[in-house]
């Protein structure tokens, strides 16, 4: 788990390095234990590196394969290595290495852009063909590993995270207006390619790119989930898929104990992180560290789940660790949580995630964690009234938007108004064929987009803040695959996630199983008063968002006058949500 960058000169003019350089700083967190630089002519490619798999310096990168005349910047880990390294061996390449890095190189020589398919694990990558001049960039089937761009006709700069490219400078940081109303309607959910500033872009998940010297690229999308049933899928009976969710998912978190150091959990008490820990305890892991953590409780809110991450430590007897935060605290966090974030991300999660990850990295460098597991599965509550839905697409934006778009142009300037830019991806995501019945259509667009954008980004950014690698077993593409094939009325019963919630019986206590909906409560968040009301009034109605003119006045007077009356469907603070935003603009200098 890493920080990569690179810039690519198209004009014959030679890269960088200064640029790559200030990048590579701004990621210092996403890999504190080494770091090293590559010139290559019209192409620089830079590293931080989180040492893993093979601590050894044989595995440092920019990772340089003299005799096939490759190089590579890699960011993840591919939990099939050794297999595909033994594969690779009997067809004649020889390694100097024991990581997974050195397997990418022999692996795109062997196979070409076919390699990526045969790759099980997180990834971003970059690879530098000497001899062609072409460069390759490619990401994950599910974009856990993030790869954000910035180019035009003369260059291109990439880097793990946005604040990087902001860095090394040269964006532009106009807003773009269909991110934004993605941002203000989608609950903060930026689909790819697009990112909340003009100038940067992200390489969407399951995508192998190739640029040309001359700066020309072509994409191959590699991997498309389909959520269709066959005949022999509606006879399966519910303990067959029972024991196929139960066999897939350990065969993915036994993928991801792969280490050359300690790997924990995060347990915040629900049936999903419960289920990897019992999984973890038939692997037979012992002295297992698992975290979770709490706030006070807001509103009348509770804002900790400790009842129920304690019953399944004591169950399973992990080295368990309860990190609890303050009101007073909190506050502090918000501004460190807020800069850690590479695009503005409004769920009251990520100051969780934040200090959690904060905690664990004092005890491992690696926890598995169970995101996921709501989107491949149906956990939320806006899927049930779809199963009989005749409009789809009105009904998904009706449970899942903050906000319709007469109240959008209500939020901003007029400058930003026009098109329905959230309705109108939903419609072509909803017609594309992916699945038939409307249900499916939403558990595919969630798994395959808002998941990516939401809460796997959040993971990835806060854990990678404190130099920690965060591995999601719920989304292992094999089991997801399976688990497109469930029916989704074995998916939605209990509500949501029945069959996954029936599986877990056979490993984990029933009292986590058969218990309210749980999730990382912030109450002080959503509940806006005291001090947070300040904290947020500072920024809104200070001089650079008042020069900025983004949000309407007697808009955002209302909000401020009343948050709590300002909930969205999803249960969130729309206070917050516009608040953030300007918080995340201003942090990065924007």
């Amino acid at each position: 788990m890493c920080g990569i960058c690179g810039e690519i000169v198209f004009t014959g003019h030679e890269a960088s390095t200064r640029a790559v350089k200030a990048m590579m700083a701004k990621m210092t967190a996403r890999g504190p234990d080494t770091s090293g630089c590559l010139l290559q002519g019209g192409v620089v490619f830079g590293h931080r590196r989180l040492k893993i798999i093979d601590l050894s310096e044989k595995a440092r990168q920019p990772m340089v394969d003299s005799h096939l005349g490759i190089d590579i910047v890699f960011n993840g880990c591919i939990y099939n290595y050794q297999e595909l390294r033994h594969e690779l061996t009997e067809r004649g390449y020889n390694f100097f290495s024991s990581g997974d890095t050195e397997v990418i190189i022999k692996a795109f020589h062997a196979w070409g852009s076919a390699c990526v398919e045969k790759f099980n694990g997180m990834f971003a990558f970059a690879i530098h063909e000497r001899h062609s001049g072409r460069t390759v960039l490619a990401r994950d089937r599910l974009g856990i590993k993030p790869l954000y761009l910035a180019s035009n006709t003369k260059k291109l700069r990439f880097a793990s995270s946005l604040p990087a490219l902001l860095a090394a400078g040269e964006v532009d940081t106009d807003l773009d207006p269909a991110a934004l109303h993605h941002y203000l309607h989608w609950h903060a959910v930026v689909p790819p390619p697009l990112t909340i500033l003009k100038g940067v872009r992200k390489l969407p998940p399951a995508t192998f790119r190739i640029y040309e010297k001359d700066g020309s690229f072509s994409d191959t999308v590699y991997w498309k989930l389909q959520l269709r049933q066959d005949s022999d899928d509606l006879k399966r009976s519910e303990e067959e898929w029972m024991d196929m969710v139960l066999d897939s998912l350990r065969h993915a978190v036994r993928r991801r104990m792969v280490a050359d150091v300690p790997v924990g959990v995060l347990l915040s008490g629900g049936v999903d992180s419960s289920l990897l820990v019992g999984l973890l305890a038939e692997e037979g892991q012992k002295n297992l560290n698992t975290f979770s953590v709490g706030f006070e409780e807001a509103g009348g809110e509770k804002g900790d789940e400790f009842y129920y991450s304690d019953i399944i430590a004591e169950h399973f007897q992990t080295n368990h660790h309860q990190i609890f935060v303050p009101s007073a605290e909190l506050l502090d966090l918000l501004p460190r949580t807020i800069e850690a974030m590479s695009e503005p991300m409004v769920s009251y999660d990520n100051v969780g995630f934040y200090q959690l990850s904060h905690e664990v990295s004092k005890y491992v460098k690696v926890v598995q964690s169970g995101q996921g597991a709501d989107e491949v599965f149906g956990g939320y509550h806006w899927y049930p009234p779809l199963v009989d839905s005749t409009d789809p697409v009105a009904d998904y934006c009706r449970v899942f938007f903050d906000r319709d778009q007469e109240e959008y142009e209500q939020t901003v300037s007029s400058a930003y108004h026009g098109r329905n830019y959230s309705r109108e991806f939903v419609e072509r995501h909803f017609s594309a064929g992916h699945a038939e019945r409307a249900v499916d259509k939403a558990l595919h667009l969630d798994t395959t987009v808002m998941l990516v954008d939401d809460p796997v980004k959040r993971v990835d950014n806060m854990t990678m803040a404190h130099s920690l690698e965060a591995r999601v077993p719920f989304l292992d593409h094999e089991l997801v695959e399976m688990a497109a094939r469930i029916p989704a009325e074995l998916k939605l019963r209990q509500s949501g996630k029945g069959i996954l919630k029936e599986a877990a019986r056979k490993v984990v206590p029933a009292a986590v199983i058969d218990r309210p909906k749980g999730y990382f409560p912030v109450p002080a968040l959503k509940h806006i008063e005291g001090p947070y009301l300040t904290f947020v009034r500072d920024f809104l109605t200070s001089k650079k968002a008042r020069e900025r003119g983004l949000l309407r006045g007697d808009y955002l007077e209302s909000l401020l006058a009343n948050p709590k009356e300002h909930i969205t469907p999803l249960r969130g603070s729309k206070l917050w949500q516009v608040a953030l935003l300007e918080i995340w603009l201003q942090t990065h200098g924007i």
